[in-house]
């Protein structure tokens, strides 16, 4: 029985990583609200950066008392809401 392909998470150069890195950065500095494009999510994860854990490489975003954890290497882009 042959194993189902998924697909790969598309690979960026160190540029795009470090644009992204001082995004976020900036962003949890400024206390904002983001919502991050990750891959293989269909829907944008909205909330504010509480935290960036080097050593599991997951960034923490807070929204309603409730924590998510993003792996860095999944977020594709950055953006701020618009309502």
């Amino acid at each position: 029985m042959a194993k189902a392909k998924v697909a790969k998470r598309p690979t960026r150069d160190e540029f795009v990583l470090e644009e992204i890195g001082n995004q976020l950065t900036e962003a949890m500095q400024e206390a904002s609200e983001v919502l991050l494009t990750v891959w293989g999510k269909e829907e944008q994860v909205r909330g504010t950066i509480v935290g960036m854990d080097p050593r599991t490489g997951k960034v923490h975003l807070s929204l309603n008392e409730e924590i998510t954890k993003v792996t860095f290497m999944d977020i594709m882009a950055m953006d701020y809401p618009r309502d």
